[in-house]
């Protein structure tokens, strides 16, 4: 392929403004751009509203039909800044462990709920882990089915008492949860009523 003429790249931290095919207008600072896949990633305000984050777009310009050119970069962009390798492999192979957690709670015939509550636990407390069905916090609390503060077991200390305080919000905030869908729900019948 033939090296790229004027107009056919665009330089990092250019300002761009596209037009898709289906007539919506993007516009943002360029952060990269792929010329043999055509593919051209922008950085633009938070669609959250959120002043401290961006939305990070990626567009095929095989699907855009107008690009304009806001303000083009002519300087050297700054150096890109250096990613943590190791820390980017922890974070996967926690990723990863987590996943599997989950996928063996689901083949060991876990409930909802007890899958639910050990989602909570592992928030707080990482070192958390399933053994059959229960579940195992700290290697000093086993949580048996039906995963309720009553069957919570361990040495009495800290540790028990920490768990199955947050055994006991959970179940708190899953019932608070179901009153308020069932008030939803309550209304929503009653408007349907009202408007027949």
């Amino acid at each position: 392929m033939a090296a790229p003429g004027p107009g056919e790249y665009f330089s990092v931290g250019s300002h761009v403004s596209c037009l898709t095919c289906l007539g919506q207008r993007l516009q943002g600072e360029v952060v990269a751009f792929d010329y043999q896949s055509k593919m051209l990633t922008l950085k633009c305000a938070s669609s959250s509203g959120k002043p401290n984050l961006n939305d990070v777009i990626l567009i095929n310009l095989a699907y855009v039909s107008d690009v304009d050119i806001i303000n083009d970069r002519t300087e050297t962009p700054p150096p890109l800044a250096s990613l943590n390798v190791s820390k980017l492999a922890n974070r996967a192979r926690t990723e990863k462990e987590d996943k599997l957690s989950q996928a063996y709670a689901i083949s060991a015939g876990v409930s909802v709920e007890g899958q639910q509550l050990f989602q909570t636990i592992h928030k707080t407390i990482k070192d958390c882990k399933w053994q059959e069905k229960n579940i195992i916090v700290m290697d000093d609390v086993v949580i048996s089915p039906p995963y309720q503060v009553e069957n919570c077991k361990g040495k009495e200390g800290s540790a028990l008492s920490h768990v199955r305080k947050i055994v006991e919000k959970h179940f708190r905030d899953v019932e608070s949860q179901k009153t308020m869908q069932r008030s939803q729900a309550q209304q929503t019948q009653k408007d349907s009523t009202l408007s027949s």
